[in-house]
């Protein structure tokens, strides 16, 4: 039995944006796990210090990406704008490299590197642009596939990078590993990304960049993209609590987190390429509230463990709900602003943001009232509030977004 390609993977711009965002999260994979380690041990940033820059990066990156998205939108071009915010990838990874000090790490973090993540909400937008007069099936099948190369990213580097420097005195090297990978993601979008012809560009209206911000902060966009992100609040959650339960609930080690960390980032990406076919037959909405209610069973389980083989009998359920997780909302938020796919596409900085905000307040409120079991608990009732909240204000059936004034 042969395994049929969609007609949407043979799309030159497809395939290029999906190689680009394997290098683009290569290039995040490659630090994000140590970077804590680099800012905190080695360059002597204090706890507060560092997670006041997390902080502050964050809020810089979705404001970032709402108007390199606008930009993008009123040029038409998603191509030069990826061009441009890739350079700041190249930047502010090897700065931190070859100038290893507080300043460049606070600079580097807090401007370089935030303007580069916009690439990620860019090469989205760059696919949606390319997948603009195909079915939306079709178009949620390939933000899945463009989703799923992060995540096996995420699957492959993270591991390869602490084996290769694990005799390492530092682990600033890691920062060149993701400076190499800036350049190949860069590389890949000016080599190989077809150009668009003049008379191919998007033709649309203009907004200022204030009216942008403001178009993002429209209740019926924002209500939306709460009941998102109270969704993907779960991810977060589980990531602060899954090795704090391991590690002492459950009784299980340092070395299980890792495992069931690699275990259910194999399955993501599993899953994530799974889900198109089941997309296709019931809806992504469906697909999406089917998922939802897979990773609140996983979190209500999760929180009542009381061995460390449960959690791993866990991973399969795991990694089929965190799937649907971080791939279908992708495709929602693009459609809550379907006529600009930049600014649309930014709406993904801005539910990551709102996730790992609300993942935060419910990680302090429970770990306040409850432990970390009672946490994984809380954290599914308010992923099961989220769904809620999209089915009542759009139903089973796929949205189709209305048209947005200028």
């Amino acid at each position: 039995m042969s395994i049929r390609i969609p007609d949407a993977y043979r799309n030159p711009t497809v395939r290029t944006t999906m190689l680009a965002i394997f290098a683009f999260g290569f290039s995040g994979a490659a630090t994000a796990p140590y970077s804590s380690i680099v800012g905190i041990h080695e360059l002597g940033l204090s706890d507060r210090a560092y997670s006041m820059l997390l902080a502050a990066a964050a809020a810089v990156n979705v404001v970032i990406s709402i108007l390199v998205g606008n930009i993008a939108d009123r040029l038409g071009d998603y191509r030069r704008m990826m061009v441009f915010v890739a350079l700041f990838g190249i930047a502010g990874y090897g700065a931190i490299y070859l100038l290893p000090a507080q300043s460049t790490f606070v600079f580097s973090g807090l401007l370089l590197l935030p303007a580069y993540g916009a690439l990620n909400s860019l090469l989205f937008a760059n696919a949606r642009a390319a997948t603009n007069r195909m079915k939306r099936e079709d178009v949620a099948s390939v933000n899945s596939g463009v989703r799923a190369m992060i995540s096996l990213s995420w699957v492959l580097v993270p591991g390869i990078t602490g084996a290769l420097l694990a005799g390492s005195p530092s682990m600033l090297p890691a920062y060149l590993f993701s400076t190499l990978a800036a350049v190949a993601c860069l590389g890949l979008i000016v080599v190989f990304l077809p150009k668009v012809a003049p008379g191919d560009a998007l033709v649309i209206n203009h907004l200022s960049y204030w009216a942008a911000l403001a178009h993002v902060a429209t209740p019926r966009i924002l209500v939306r993209v709460l009941g998102v992100s109270l969704v993907t609040s779960m991810l977060h959650v589980n990531g602060a609590v899954l090795s704090l339960i391991v590690t002492g609930p459950v009784g299980g080690n340092v070395a299980d987190v890792g495992i069931l960390i690699g275990i259910v980032a194999l399955l993501e990406v599993i899953f994530i390429v799974a889900l198109a076919p089941l997309i296709r037959r019931i809806g992504a909405m469906a697909t999406l509230a089917v998922g939802t209610m897979l990773y609140v069973t996983y979190l209500g389980l999760l929180g009542l463990s009381t061995a460390v083989w449960q959690v791993y009998a866990l991973s399969l359920i795991s990694g089929a709900g965190a799937a649907a997780l971080i791939s279908i909302p992708i495709t929602y938020l693009q459609d809550l602003i379907a006529d600009r796919p930049g600014l649309g596409s930014a709406l993904i900085s801005v539910n990551m943001f709102l996730g790992a905000g609300l993942g935060a307040l419910i990680f302090g409120l429970g770990t306040a009232v409850s432990g970390y079991s009672g946490t994984a608990i809380l954290s599914a009732l308010a992923g099961g509030g989220g769904i809620a909240l999209l089915l009542a204000l759009d139903g089973l059936k796929s949205r189709h977004a209305e048209p947005q004034p200028s």
